[in-house]
């Protein structure tokens, strides 16, 4: 048997690289039917390309796009794919129209105001309706699609591509270039197409890319101006996108027309001088103006500022949805006659297990919330199992600037056989200066005395086990209050107080009294224990960008790290408070740009009990393992995936440090002709020291794709092998 399974083995791998050499032939073969480019002309191209992508300084410009979505298959399953929009029964072609204000200020900055929306869809948003990406785009910059995609026109990318020239067209001292562009191999970083460059002055006139981005195959044809002020910007975009999931097949071809009111050049000096006095204040190029309650969706007023006329098949897109909607009007007034109280309770149930619910109310804000039936709500690690958390989201902004934040959360740990409540509040009071008054409730990991602390101190590393040691768990309601002001750019100054309501988790067995009770009085250990301890949390970073959006405060980011102090101070006798103790942390963390593909991410940090008396928790707020986890950027980094909870509580001190390095090619590169899925691949390390811990030592590889990242992980305890696991969340359209 064993021998037998062997050959198939065999025979499986000599197929697959048979396949693999048949593949690569194929695409040898198409690539060597045309010349290559002369380095003569490439040069050029990729000299003159990061001038042409800042020679623009600012513009102005109206945006009209036409969307055609059409149906090919769909199935049940298309309604458990988030942010997806609802179809209607028998419908399986819509058109959806906008009209938009564009202002871009170099380098790279966007705003878009839709002033202007018409369409047959039930509701204007979904993966295939938002095009923002693909209309923010400058077709010279070293990036696309916020550094998702590599340019073919940047030189350090042009690594990853070949470059054919395909045709020739003109006179001699005015010829244009028809490149094709194939990729040396499937990424989804990586774009097929062509593009056609003007001699001499080599400037794109025409540009077609073909690519996967988050689910979409899409091909994105680009048509740059005439001479003039609109040579160097793009004037029509033709795309087309297909998603393909699970059986379910949409198509969306859409046209955009761009018209430039104002077109500001770079003409050399110091680029975008601010007249701000401080000169982080990115505020004049944020110039955000969207106000969807003035956008107008009236067909009729619609009809008045569309710059192109419809074609008579859209035309009836139109006529067909006006009388769905007077049948449905009369439908549902015989409904609303016929219908229950019971069928409209279920009717209502069914809706939010597999619907995201966005719910706006004048005057009192908007409600979010994801539906139940929802996989990105599921995440797998080693060492704390399976993991389900649902959040919701209450916002409210106020005419002058204030907003209410109100996000309960509920988690389940199938490993533990937990629940998990927390629900936070946050009011921004002081928009320029970001003050708020925060207050967060809710029930911690369960956690054990310093009784036991004080045991595994004793214990030499060669006898320790947390399974030699009686652990006598305590639940854990916590509640944080806090003030936070900025007082000045990128310092964040958090003041308050934080207040623990710990019970012994088993107090209510009838085996208490002759298990557990002897050994809380041999130690003098209560069943309940509260604490109030005011806290003071720093967090600077130097260099910090921003703008202003009206009087709030939006930070952008900085190229330096992030220094954060967080200190507390038991009080005992305090509203019954029976812990006194201090706490200091000390955290220092930055993620930096190699280049547009590629990062480094780093986390520093440190943590120790001072003046402990009496019986106290160690709990410390850097260094702890979130009960309801945040998701997979959050903390896969800057946490050990694979250290039992227990640690995070067994010392009155620690010293930990990660690293993070991300790049779409590091290990599968060969390979990535059969895993074009991949969007990025990551690497991780991380050590700590803490009494028995001299070092843990933990090693990480990860992938992530369009669907999922999962990463595997192996880690080392005083030098010798300690154990593997893996890392799993769902990541489809999770916003």
């Amino acid at each position: 048997m064993c021998r037998n399974l062997k050959y198939v083995t065999i025979l499986c791998l000599v197929s697959m690289l048979a396949l693999f050499d048949v593949y690569a032939e194929g695409q040898k073969a198409r690539v060597n039917d045309k010349p290559f480019v002369p380095d003569s002309i490439l040069k050029s191209v990729f000299q003159f390309s990061p001038f042409y992508s800042r020679i623009v300084d600012e513009y102005k410009a109206d945006v009209y796009m036409k969307q055609h979505i059409k149906v090919h298959k769909s199935n049940k399953l298309i309604r458990y794919i988030p942010s997806m929009f609802r179809l209607e029964k028998g419908v399986n072609e819509y058109i959806l129209e906008s009209m938009s204000e564009m202002h871009y200020t170099a380098p790279d900055i966007y705003n878009r105001k839709v002033k202007a929306m018409s369409g047959t869809l039930p509701r204007n948003r979904g993966q295939l309706t938002d095009l923002s990406e693909f209309l923010n785009m400058n077709v010279y910059s070293s990036s696309m699609m916020k550094e998702r995609l590599l340019s073919p026109l940047d030189e350090e990318s042009s690594n990853y591509y070949t470059y054919l020239l395909d045709t020739i067209v003109g006179p001699s001292d005015a010829q244009q270039y028809k490149i094709r562009i194939v990729p040396k191999f499937r990424g989804t970083q990586l774009v097929s197409g062509y593009m056609w460059v003007s001699d001499q002055v080599w400037t794109i006139r025409e540009i077609q890319l073909e690519g996967k981005f988050d689910m979409i195959q899409f091909t994105l044809k680009t048509v740059m101006g005439e001479e003039g002020p609109e040579e160097f910007l793009p004037v029509r975009l033709d795309l087309d996108l297909h998603f393909k999931f699970m059986g379910n097949h949409l198509e969306a071809n859409a046209d955009a027309w761009m018209k430039y009111d104002e077109v500001t050049f770079y003409e050399g000096g110091p680029r975008r001088k601010s007249q701000k006095k401080h000169h982080h204040d990115l505020t004049e190029f944020y110039r955000l103006e969207c106000d969807t309650s003035q956008v107008i969706t009236d067909k009729d007023s619609f009809q008045l500022m569309r710059p192109v006329p419809l074609l008579a098949s859209e035309d009836s897109l139109y006529q067909s949805y006006q009388m769905r909607r007077d049948t449905l009007q009369l439908a549902k007034a015989e409904k609303e006659k016929a219908k229950t109280k019971s069928s409209e309770f279920w009717g209502q149930v069914g809706d939010m297990l597999v619907t995201n619910y966005n719910v706006n109310i004048s005057g009192f804000g908007s409600v979010k919330c994801s539906p139940l039936i929802n996989p990105v709500m599921l995440d797998y690690s080693h060492s704390r199992g399976v993991s389900y958390k649902q959040k919701f989201k209450y916002n409210r902004l106020f005419p002058s600037g204030r907003m209410l934040k109100i996000t309960p959360q509920v988690g389940y740990n199938f490993k533990y056989k937990e629940f998990y409540l927390k629900s936070s509040m946050s009011y921004l009071y002081w928009p320029e200066k970001l003050g708020a008054f925060e207050a967060s409730v809710g029930n911690g990991n369960r956690i054990y005395s310093s009784v036991v602390l004080d045991k595994l101190q004793a214990l030499p590393d060669s006898l320790f086990s947390f399974n030699n040691v009686e652990l006598d768990y305590f639940k854990d309601i916590y509640l944080n209050v806090f003030h936070s002001i900025e007082p000045v750019n990128g310092l964040l100054v958090k003041v308050g107080a934080s207040m623990h309501w710990r019970s012994l988790a088993d107090k209510g067995d009838p085996e208490l009294k002759d298990l557990i009770w002897p050994q809380l009085q041999k130690y003098q250990i209560r069943s309940n224990y509260n604490s109030f301890s005011p806290r003071i949390r720093l967090e600077w970073t130097p260099g910090l960008y921003y703008y202003m959006n009206g009087r709030r405060k939006m930070n952008v980011g900085s190229s330096m790290p992030t220094f954060i102090l967080d200190y507390e101070r038991g009080l005992k006798g305090v509203l019954g408070s029976n812990d006194e103790h201090e706490r200091w942390e000390l955290d220092v963390q930055q993620k930096i740009k190699l280049n547009q593909i590629r990062t480094i991410g780093y986390r520093l940090g440190c943590g120790m009990f001072t003046k402990m008396d009496n019986v106290y928790f160690v709990d410390f707020v850097n260094f702890s393992r979130r009960n309801i986890p945040e998701g997979w950027n959050d903390e896969i980094g800057g946490t050990f995936q694979l250290l039992d909870r227990r640690w995070f509580n067994s010392s009155r001190q620690y010293w930990r440090g990660h690293v993070t390095y991300e790049s779409p090619f590091i290990l599968l590169r060969p390979l990535n002709r059969l895993l074009g899925m991949i969007q990025h691949e990551r690497l991780y390390g991380g050590v700590l020291f803490m009494p028995h811990l001299n070092p843990y030592i933990e090693l990480g590889y990860g992938i992530g794709t369009h669907v999922f990242d999962v990463g595997a992980f192996v880690s080392a305890v005083n030098g010798k092998f300690g154990e593997v696991g893996f890392k799993f969340t769902f990541e489809l359209f999770n916003d």
